[in-house]
């Protein structure tokens, strides 16, 4: 989750308000701004601040898509039950796009908890209709999630079918797709699943994504803990490091175990 797929799915909740040239809308956005340079602390005061104004602004589009955005903050910081409760208040008066985003990011946070099952479940009952006309962002984060659900549940062809539409919905040069195979690699058990994962560090080295390069480190460093536990003990300290100085104790604390 940023993973880069997390990334994508945060600007995406984001960028319904930052548009707009209202108090939540400047909020949400300086909170993206934040995220992407690692500052959680500072943006989710930010998205705090947001949602008081967006409910001043008696505005409940902004209001759903900056939960949605808290959600998946807390998601990305495994406060998972924080995270619970934020999706929970999300309204259901709201549009198809934010309906996908809420749904999305629940299937995110099923993943992040290892409840797969569940998260193919919310991946089968999504109405079709509403991944019509959405962005292809959204609908390349949509897929993500649920080519990692499918994986995790072991449904090795429906995994790689929404595989495929990640690639028809994303460009190339976003990582996610890199993201996406290597979890499904992983998950699967098929393929060079650190291959793919350094490919998708990569690229997030380019985008200065500190997050999203200290997830895929941990997930790496998973993966070769068997097969090879002195590398696996160096990206561990790697991303213990770099979770510390983004202030997420909890992520720090899981790649020191």
């Amino acid at each position: 989750m940023v993973t880069k797929a997390l990334k994508i799915a945060l600007c995406v909740a984001l960028s319904g308000t930052a548009v707009f040239a209202s108090e939540s809308g400047k909020l949400a956005a300086r909170a993206q701004k934040s995220f992407k340079a690692g500052n959680f602390s500072k943006g989710y005061s930010q998205l705090d601040r947001a949602l008081v104004a967006s409910r001043k602004e008696a505005d409940l589009n902004a209001e759903s898509r900056i939960l949605i955005a808290m959600g998946q903050v807390r998601t990305m910081s495994l406060d998972f039950d924080m995270a619970d409760s934020l999706f929970s208040h999300v309204s259901n008066n709201v549009g198809k796009t934010t309906r996908t985003m809420l749904i999305k990011a629940k299937i995110g946070l099923k993943n992040a908890t290892e409840k797969f099952s569940e998260a193919v479940s919310l991946c089968e009952g999504i109405n079709k209709d509403d991944l019509d006309g959405i962005a292809d962002e959204l609908q390349g984060a949509f897929y993500s999630e649920c080519a990692i659900a499918y994986a995790g549940s072991h449904r090795d062809e429906k995994a790689k079918e929404a595989l495929k539409m990640v690639d028809k919905r994303l460009d190339d040069d976003t990582g996610i797709y890199y993201w996406t195979e290597g979890r499904l690699a992983d998950l699967l058990n098929q393929g060079d699943a650190n291959g793919i994962y350094l490919k998708a560090e990569k690229e997030s080295v380019k985008a200065n994504m500190p997050y999203t390069t200290a997830n895929i480190l941990y997930h790496r460093a998973k993966y070769l803990s068997k097969s090879n536990p002195s590398k696996s003990r160096e990206l561990l300290d790697r991303c213990k490091t770099a979770f510390e100085l983004m202030g997420l104790p909890k992520n720090s604390a899981r790649c020191a175990e």
